[in-house]
């Protein structure tokens, strides 16, 4: 939703729509932004200003972030504000940017691809060294049955499901294929349930050698007439999981179900 949460874009035609539409289906438990939030500030404040000031809103890095030292600034405090009280931080370099907790029977792993071991920006997206040995620590200690992973960067980019548009070709975490393939492999290892992510602004997903791959798409509602605007639903059960992807219908300017993903 980066730049249409911003005070010129607060009616109901951009990330404000996306809220509402939240509120309206049942705005569930807490909610993951996976990064292009810039500047977070405005989506904080729109995020509380329709869900509630104590909804749970937890932040992804991604590469606009990254580039831009006042969002990290007000990230890493709202880190340090918001979050360590219950999570456990990630590596030195990263505490507020890369976090994990439990949720009732599932495991959330938030990462910082832009993390290179000492500075919270020091890459364009990778996983480094340090970030992978504390994904790794960090999943050899849960025993959750569902555990998913949120980053902003896919494996690969993937075209939007209903148009075809495909973004960041070869601009993602293939850009570093040895890093990448440890990481998938530590994933499929562990036997998280999803891998959650941003940065094409498509939605789109597949079970790539068995890991599933969601791109969440944009939340910028008419902002991006790009691919449609969307936000997807995560439900939970005992031994079963889906997901629900809401898209914004343009001919009844309202968010309809567009595809159910049955976890497998």
């Amino acid at each position: 939703m980066r730049e249409f949460a911003n005070t010129e874009h607060l009616t109901p035609e951009y990330f404000k729509g996306v809220c509402l539409a939240i509120l309206k289906t049942g705005k569930g438990a807490f909610m993951v932004s996976p990064g292009d939030i810039d500047p977070p500030d405005c989506v904080y404040d729109m995020v509380n200003t329709v869900l509630g000031p104590d909804y749970p809103w937890y932040p992804v890095i991604g590469n606009h972030e990254a580039e831009t030292p006042e969002d990290m600034e007000w990230l890493r405090k709202y880190g340090r504000g918001k979050l360590l009280d219950h999570v456990s931080p990630g590596p030195e370099g990263s505490e507020e940017t890369t976090y994990s907790f439990d949720y009732k029977n599932s495991h959330i792993v938030v990462i910082n691809e832009y993390y290179d071991g000492q500075s919270d920006t020091g890459t364009n997206g990778d996983i480094s060294d340090a970030l992978y040995k504390w994904v790794k620590n960090d999943l050899e200690g849960t025993r959750k049955p569902f555990i998913f992973v949120f980053g902003h960067e896919p494996f690969i980019s993937l075209p939007d499901i209903d148009n075809g548009r495909h973004r960041h070709k070869g601009d993602n975490l293939d850009d570093y294929p040895r890093n990448s393939h440890r990481f998938a492999e530590l994933l499929r290892q562990h036997r998280i349930t999803a891998y959650i992510n941003g940065h094409t602004h498509n939605f789109s997903y597949a079970k790539i050698n068995g890991l599933w791959q969601i791109d969440a798409g944009h939340a910028r509602g008419i902002g991006d007439m790009g691919a449609r605007s969307t936000f997807l639903k995560v439900y939970v059960g005992i031994d079963n999981c889906w997901i629900e992807a809401y898209r914004l219908d343009h001919n009844k300017n309202t968010y309809l179900i567009t595809d159910i993903i049955a976890i497998d």
